[in-house]
């Protein structure tokens, strides 16, 4: 019981958000020259760079909820807006990292 509370507590100190509780926006796209595949948080987004080839990128929920895949190719920046918050955004295949959005 204790642990519920504690999460539950967490959940609403950190301000994260059920996934399905907002409606997330389409994708911002840019050409951008990059090695390789990167995700960073900012202000109200998590931008995403696929590098030199494709790559798809999975963003979690601090829960561990699949809340959106993108798809990004090669050469290109996904910019997607996201409630402020912590995620986990896996890069399918070579990583994942947590990101902060402000």
């Amino acid at each position: 019981m204790k642990r519920v509370l504690y999460i539950l507590t967490l959940v609403l100190v950190l301000g994260v958000v059920a996934p399905g509780a907002v409606a997330l926006a389409e994708p911002r796209i840019e050409q951008v020259a990059a090695d390789e595949a990167n995700a960073t948080g900012g202000k109200g987004c998590i931008a995403m760079t696929a590098g030199e080839s494709d790559a798809t990128f999975n963003v979690y929920s601090i829960t561990g909820q699949l809340i959106k895949t993108v798809k990004v190719n090669a050469g290109t920046k996904a910019t997607i807006d996201f409630p402020k918050g912590f995620y986990i955004v896996k890069c399918v295949g070579k990583w994942s990292r947590k990101v902060v959005v402000k």
